[in-house]
């Protein structure tokens, strides 16, 4: 048996086999590719419901979250994009946009509660400021006014009795 006829069919299975597994291959990666984006799609979608839940709170506390706001916008958008890339099936682009609202969410909810840290603290020294501050003014004003009173009095006491 000549070894060209053997090599012949067995050249073209392995070319099949390569092409036929490339085809495979590609619709594997398609699908690991659309449960990943939509795992992230999901996991985006907490991380902004979360970051929206700090932002509410650090507001009520009285915190100016405007910069806040841009970035939480900025990130509610590029999710919107990538909910859309994932509906139309691009699922590298709706990962890309995914990953980019995440990125921008990086460290959010620490920066929200800082702000709302801080809101509490000013509010508490605002409260001292203005409301225990004059009461203690106002007792003592009445204290010294009392004791410079007091010795006024013991003064011209001593002096109606000298003369």
């Amino acid at each position: 048996m000549n070894t060209l006829s053997i090599l012949k069919p067995s050249a073209f299975l392995i070319i099949l086999l390569v092409v036929a597994s490339q085809s495979f291959v590609s619709v594997t990666k398609a699908t690991v590719g659309q449960s990943e984006a939509a795992s992230a799609l999901t996991n985006a979608e907490d991380t902004l419901n979360q970051a929206y839940q700090a932002i509410s709170q650090a507001e009520e506390s009285g915190a100016n979250v405007t910069s806040l706001l841009v970035r939480l916008n900025e990130a509610g958008q590029l999710l919107a994009r990538g909910q859309l890339a994932y509906d139309s099936g691009d699922f590298d682009s709706a990962l890309r946009f995914t990953n980019q609202s995440q990125e921008n969410l990086n460290g959010f909810i620490t920066d929200a509660n800082t702000l709302r840290e801080t809101a509490i603290r000013e509010s508490y020294l605002d409260f001292l400021i203005n409301v225990v501050g004059p009461v203690f003014g106002a007792v003592g004003v009445f204290c010294v006014g009392f004791f410079v009173w007091f010795f006024l009095k013991r003064k011209y006491e001593k002096v109606g009795k000298m003369v």
